[in-house]
C-alpha cells in the first residue's frame, strides 16, 4: 500500500494520510471526508472489531492452541473454536461495537447530505456511503442475526429495537438495488464501486436462505454475472499476488482494506502465527508471539502438488535468513514446524517440541524481509476468484451437479491441480475452505452449506443457536430492548 500512497501525495505535492480524499473519496459539495467510514473497515481483522477472527477461529481452518503459559487469553480462543463463547467474551463484544461504529459514521455523513438528496452532483456521493453501511450492516446481520436498522445519526432512536433478519435483508436489498447503477466502474480497490456493490448484494442473495428461509440463488448468480461482465476483474495466474505487500493494483481484488505498516495498522496476522524464531527467516525487526495454526484436517485437505499448500504454509526444517537450519534452544531440537496439533490445550504432559512447534503456520499474506508489528498488505474483503467460485455454486444449485465446472475448474487448475468433471456442491465448499482460506469466508460457507454444527478436532457438534453471536450484555445493559 505505501508505495501507491507516495505517489499520491508526490504528484499533488501535499502532505499524506491513508484516509486523505485524494486516495478514498469525498463529497465535494458537504465538504465532508468519506475516510471516516472506510477507516472502521480497518478495526475489523484484528483483536480491536474481531470480525475476522470470529469467522476464521470458530471455523475448521484455524485454531490458537494453548501452548503450555501462552494463548490461554482467558479462553477467549479457545470458546471460539469449540462453539462455546457467551454474550460476554471478547468477540462478540467488540464485534458488535465496531460494526455499528460503521453504521453510525454512515449515517453521520448521511445525515450532513440529507437536504441535497436531490442533487444530482451528490447522488453518487450518497450512493457510496450507503453502500459502505449496507456492508456493516450487512456482516452485523450475517453474524448476529436480528438487529436494528438505524438510518440516521441524528435522529437515531435512544432505545432501538431488533428487526427480524428477514427484514434487515431485504431493508439491505431495497436500498441498494436503486443504487447500483450510480456507482462508479473503478478500479480503486480502496472505495466504493460498481463491482463491490455488485459483490456485496451477491453474497447477501447467496445466503437468503439462511437470512430468511427463501433461497435465491438465481439472484446471485445475476449479480456475480454482473461482476464478471464488468471486464475490470481477472484471475492472476499466480496463487500469491492477490496477498503480496504490494497487492494496491492486482485486478483480481474488488474490494479491500487498506493497510500500512506505519500509516494504517491493524493487520497483524503474521506476528499471531509465526514462530518466535522466525524472525531470524524474515529478518524481522520485531519477535513474533507463536500461535495459531491450521488444522492438520484442513492443510491435509491440499493435495500435494497444490501451489496453494507450499505457497501459503509454513511446515518443515525452518531456517534463518542466510538458509541455516534454525534450533530451538528452549524446546532442545531444530525447529521443525510439525503440522500435528497433539491437543487444544497443551501443557506440562507435552513436550517442548510439541507445545512451541506444531501446526502449520500462515504465509498466505506475503511477509516481506524486515517486516515490522503490521504488514503492508491490504485485505481482500471482495476477490475475483470468490465471485468465480459463487457462480459456480449458483450454477449447481440452479441446476445439477458439473454445470459450475467451467468457473470451478478456472480456480483448480490455477493451484496446479487436475479439474474435475461433475462437481457437486461438496466439493464446491471444499474447493472454497482451500482457495479463500483465512479471507473471513469459511464460517458463513459452513453454515450456508449446514456444515456449520457438525464436530471436527476438538470441537463436539454444536446446535443451531450457535450460528449466530448473541448480542453482547453490555449492549442489552445500555439498552433493553435489544434483549426482548
Amino acid at each position: 500500500m505505501k508505495k501507491i500512497l507516495y505517489s499520491v501525495c508526490i504528484l499533488l505535492a501535499v502532505s499524506c494520510t491513508k484516509f486523505d480524499d485524494a486516495l478514498y473519496d469525498s463529497s465535494p459539495i458537504a465538504k465532508q471526508s468519506i475516510g471516516p467510514v472506510y477507516k472502521e473497515l480497518a478495526d475489523l481483522i484484528d483483536d480491536n472489531g474481531w470480525w475476522f477472527w470470529a469467522q476464521e477461529v470458530s471455523s475448521d481452518e484455524v485454531v490458537f492452541p494453548v501452548r503450555g503459559t501462552d494463548w490461554n487469553d482467558g479462553g477467549k480462543w479457545r470458546v471460539l473454536h469449540q462453539h462455546a463463547w457467551t454474550n460476554d467474551v471478547d468477540a462478540v463484544n467488540s464485534m458488535w461495537s465496531h460494526l455499528f461504529d460503521g453504521v453510525r459514521e454512515a449515517n453521520k455523513l448521511l445525515d450532513v447530505l440529507s437536504d441535497q438528496q436531490g442533487d444530482p452532483s451528490v447522488a453518487v456521493d450518497i450512493a457510496k456511503i450507503k453502500t459502505l453501511r449496507a456492508f456493516f450492516m450487512y456482516l452485523a446481520m450475517d453474524n448476529y442475526g436480528d438487529i436494528p436498522i438505524i438510518t440516521s445519526f441524528v435522529n437515531a432512536p435512544p432505545f432501538p429495537f431488533k428487526s427480524e433478519r428477514k427484514e434487515v435483508y431485504e431493508f439491505l436489498i431495497n436500498d441498494l438495488k436503486p443504487i447500483v447503477s450510480l456507482l462508479p466502474i473503478s478500479t480503486n480497490k480502496f472505495a466504493v464501486s460498481r463491482g463491490m456493490a455488485y459483490s456485496l448484494m451477491a453474497k447477501l442473495y447467496l445466503n437468503a436462505e439462511v437470512y430468511t428461509g427463501t433461497p435465491a440463488y438465481a439472484e446471485a448468480e445475476a449479480m456475480c454475472d454482473s461482476v464478471i461482465s464488468l471486464g475490470t476483474y481477472v484471475l492472476q495466474n499466480d496463487v500469491t499476488s492477490a496477498f503480496a505487500a504490494d497487492n494496491v493494483n492486482v485486478p483480481e481484488n474488488i474490494f479491500t482494506i487498506a493497510f500500512d505498516e506505519f500509516d494504517n495498522t491493524g493487520f497483524r496476522l503474521h506476528m499471531r502465527t509465526l514462530h518466535y524464531l522466525h524472525d531470524a527467516t524474515f529478518n524481522m525487526k520485531v519477535g513474533p508471539w507463536n500461535g495459531f495454526a491450521i488444522l492438520k484436517d484442513h492443510y491435509d485437505n491440499y493435495e500435494v502438488d497444490d501451489l496453494r499448500k507450499n505457497d501459503w504454509f509454513i511446515v518443515g526444517q525452518q531456517k534463518d535468513v542466510n538458509g541455516t537450519d534454525l534450533f530451538d534452544e528452549t524446546a532442545g531440537t531444530k525447529l521443525v514446524i510439525d503440522p500435528y496439533i497433539p491437543k487444544l490445550v497443551m501443557d506440562a504432559s507435552n513436550t517442548p517440541n510439541e507445545i512451541r512447534n506444531s501446526g502449520a503456520r500462515v504465509k498466505k499474506y506475503e511477509i516481506e524481509s524486515g517486516a515490522l508489528e503490521n504488514l503492508n498488505n491490504d485485505f481482500p474483503l471482495f476477490r475475483y476468484a470468490d465471485i468465480l467460485l459463487m457462480k459456480a455454486e449458483c450454477t449447481v444449485r440452479n441446476g445439477s451437479p458439473g454445470d459450475g465446472d467451467q468457473w470451478f475448474n478456472l480456480i483448480r487448475q490455477r493451484a496446479n491441480i487436475s479439474a474435475i468433471a461433475g462437481a457437486n456442491l461438496d466439493d464446491i465448499l471444499e474447493e472454497r475452505g482451500r482457495e479463500l482460506f483465512c479471507e473471513g469466508h469459511r464460517r458463513q460457507d459452513l453454515i450456508r452449506f449446514g456444515k456449520f454444527g457438525d464436530a471436527w478436532w476438538e470441537k463436539s457438534p454444536s446446535g443451531p443457536d450457535k450460528t449466530t453471536f448473541p448480542i453482547p450484555q453490555w449492549a442489552i445493559d445500555a439498552n433493553p430492548n435489544l434483549g426482548l
